[in-house]
C-alpha cells in the first residue's frame, strides 16, 4: 500500500464530525466573509459618484476604483488556495477578514485618489485570502455530500444577496450619511467576525500530514516560480481587458500587456509539466479530472451575466431616467430575491444530474438575456421586460454559479478543495472581466453609430452578444459533460485510477510501483 500523499486531508479518511449549532455558527462565519468580499465590490457601484466629486476623480480613476479590486482579487486566488492547502486554512481565513477590517478602516480615511486605489487593491488581495479558505473549511466541516451541497449553495447565495444589498446599502451610506461609511461598514463587522473566527473554528479542522513538516519543506511546496509567473500574467491580463474598453485595443498599453500575459500564461503551464505533480500549483492532471474542464468553461458565465445587468441598469437608470441611487438600487431587488431563493436548491444536485440543472440555468438566462435585449429603454418597460428577465435571469444564473460550484468541488480530491475553490472563484472574475471589456467596447461602438447613451441600442447589442454566449455554453455543456460520475464519491488525492491521464514522472513512478505490488500480490504462497 502506498505512502499517503503530505497533501492528504483528514477529510478523505476520518472527517472530524462537529455538533449542529457549531456547524451552524461556522457556515454563518464563512457566508459572512463572502457577503463582505462581494459588497467590498458592489457598494462602490452607489459611491462612485460621490466619490468623483469629493476627489475630483476622472472616468478612467474611477473605474480603477472598481477594478483595482477586481485584478487583486482574481490574481492572488491561487496562491491562496494553495496556501490554505498546505498550510492550516483557518490561518488564512483569519488573517484575510481581520485584512479586510484594517484596510477598509484606513480606507475611510482616505481623500486622496491614487491611495485610495492602492488600498482598494490591498483590499482585493484581503478578500482573496478568505474565499478558497473558507472552502476548504467548509468542505471539511460539512463532508457529508448532501450537507456539503446545501452548504456550498447558501455560500454562494450570500455573495449574490450581497450583490444587491451593496447597492442599497452603499446608496443609503451616500444620501444620508458619507461615502466615508461604505469603508468604515465593512469594518464594522469584520472585526468581530474575525474575533470570533479565532475561537470558534477548531484547530483540527485542516490538520494535514502536510502541516507537520518543516516550514522550508512547506515553501518548497507551494511552487512559488509558478504562482509568481501567472499571477503576474494574470495581473497584466486583466490590466490590458479593462484597460481596452477605455484607452483603445490598439493601443500600445493594451496590446503590450496583453501579448507579455499570454506568452506568460503559456509559459507557466509548460512549467507546470516539468516539476512533480505535488508540488505543481495547478496540477496538468486537473484538468483530466471527470468534467473539470467543462465545469471551469461555464463557471465564466454567472458572474458576467450580473455585472453586465448591475453596470448597465445603474447607469442606464441614474445618468439616463434620473432615478435616484436608492431608487436604483430597490428596483435591483429581484436579483436578490431570485439568487438567495435559488441558493437553497443545492441539495438537487445529489438527486439529479447538475448536468440536466446547469442547462436548466443556462435556458433561463438566455429567455431573460432576450426580454432584456427587446426591452428596458423606457422607464414604463421595466415590469413588461425589465423584472421578470431579473428574475428569471437571476435565477438561471444562481442556478448555474451553484451547482457548478458544488459539482467542480466533487469532480476532484477533497485535499485540493483550498485549489478547487482558487480555480472556480478566478474563472468567475476572469468571466466578469473579461466580459465587461468586450460589452463595453460593443455598447460604446454601437452607441456611436445609434443615438449616443441616452440610446438603448448599444445595451441591447451588448445582451445579444450575451445570449450568442450563453448558446455556445448550452451546445458545450450538453456535448462534452459526461454523467457517468455523477453521484459517485470524490476521488483520492493521488489516487492513479481517478484522472484520465497523467502527465508527470512522478505519476509515472506511482503506476510502476502500484503494478510491481499486484504482480508480487499475484505470486503463490
Amino acid at each position: 500500500m502506498l505512502p499517503p500523499s503530505p497533501a492528504e486531508t483528514v477529510v478523505d479518511h476520518e472527517p472530524h464530525i462537529y455538533s449542529r449549532t457549531r456547524r451552524i455558527i461556522l457556515l454563518f462565519l464563512f457566508c459572512l466573509a463572502q457577503f463582505l468580499d462581494s459588497f467590498n465590490n458592489s457598494a462602490l457601484f452607489s459611491a462612485i459618484p460621490a466619490l468623483e466629486v469629493s476627489m475630483g476623480m476622472t472616468e478612467s480613476q474611477s473605474t480603477w476604483i472598481i477594478s483595482g479590486f477586481q485584478l487583486t482579487f482574481a490574481s492572488f486566488l491561487l496562491i491562496s488556495g494553495r496556501i490554505s492547502d498546505v498550510y492550516n486554512p483557518k490561518t488564512a481565513f483569519v488573517g484575510g477578514v481581520s485584512g479586510l477590517a484594517v484596510i477598509s478602516l484606513c480606507a475611510g480615511f482616505v481623500n486622496d485618489t491614487i491611495p485610495l486605489i492602492v488600498l482598494r487593491a490591498l483590499t482585493g488581495i484581503a478578500s482573496s485570502m478568505t474565499i478558497p479558505s473558507a472552502l476548504t473549511l467548509l468542505v471539511n466541516v460539512f463532508p457529508d455530500p448532501l450537507e456539503q451541497a446545501r452548504a456550498i449553495g447558501l455560500f454562494g447565495g450570500c455573495g449574490c444577496v450581497a450583490n444587491v444589498l451593496g447597492l442599497m446599502i452603499g446608496a443609503m451610506f451616500v444620501e444620508w450619511t458619507s461615502y466615508h461609511f461604505v469603508f468604515w461598514f465593512v469594518t464594522i463587522v469584520a472585526t468581530p467576525a474575525a474575533l470570533a473566527c479565532v475561537f470558534v473554528i477548531p484547530p483540527e479542522i485542516s490538520k494535514t500530514k502536510g502541516n507537520l513538516e518543516p516550514a522550508a519543506a512547506k515553501w518548497k511546496s507551494l511552487d512559488l516560480l509558478g504562482i509568481t509567473i501567472l499571477t503576474a500574467a494574470l495581473i497584466l491580463f486583466i490590466f490590458a481587458v479593462t484597460s481596452g474598453s477605455t484607452d483603445g485595443w490598439a493601443s500600445v498599453m493594451v496590446l503590450v500587456p496583453l501579448i507579455i500575459s499570454i506568452v506568460m500564461v503559456i509559459g507557466f503551464f509548460c512549467w507546470e509539466t516539468i516539476i512533480p505533480v505535488d508540488t505543481a500549483a495547478i496540477p496538468p492532471r486537473t484538468w483530466f479530472y471527470h468534467n473539470f474542464s467543462v465545469l471551469f468553461g461555464v463557471a465564466l458565465f454567472p458572474f458576467l451575466w450580473w455585472s453586465t445587468v448591475f453596470s448597465i441598469f445603474t447607469t442606464l437608470w441614474q445618468n439616463v431616467f434620473e432615478w435616484s441611487a436608492i431608487s436604483s438600487a430597490v428596483h435591483m431587488l429581484p436579483i436578490g430575491v431570485a439568487a438567495f431563493a435559488i441558493s437553497f436548491t443545492g441539495p438537487l444536485s445529489r438527486i439529479f444530474s447538475p448536468k440536466w440543472i446547469i442547462l436548466t440555468g443556462l435556458s433561463l438566462c438566455m429567455v431573460a438575456t432576450v426580454l432584456l435585449a427587446l426591452g428596458g429603454g423606457k422607464p414604463d418597460e421595466y415590469w413588461p421586460y425589465i423584472f421578470p428577465a431579473f428574475f428569471v435571469g437571476s435565477a438561471g444564473a444562481m442556478l448555474t454559479y451553484t451547482h457548478t460550484n458544488i459539482a467542480i468541488f466533487q469532480a476532484a480530491p477533497s485535499s485540493m478543495a483550498g485549489t478547487v475553490g482558487a480555480i472556480f472563484n478566478g474563472a468567475l472574475q476572469f468571466g466578469s472581466a473579461i466580459g465587461l471589456a468586450g460589452v463595453s467596447s460593443i455598447e460604446t461602438s454601437v452607441e456611436a453609430r445609434h443615438g449616443g447613451s441616452h440610446e438603448y441600442s448599444g445595451r441591447a447589442a451588448t445582451f445579444w452578444f450575451l445570449f450568442a454566449i450563453m448558446s455556445i455554453e448550452f451546445i458545450s455543456v450538453s456535448i462534452f459533460y459526461d454523467r457517468s460520475t455523477d453521484h459517485k464519491p470524490q476521488p483520492k488525492h493521488g489516487d492513479p485510477g481517478t484522472p484520465a491521464r497523467r502527465s508527470t514522472d512522478s505519476d509515472e513512478k506511482i503506476n510502476d510501483a502500484i503494478i510491481e505490488k499486484a504482480d508480487l500480490a499475484d505470486l503463490p504462497v
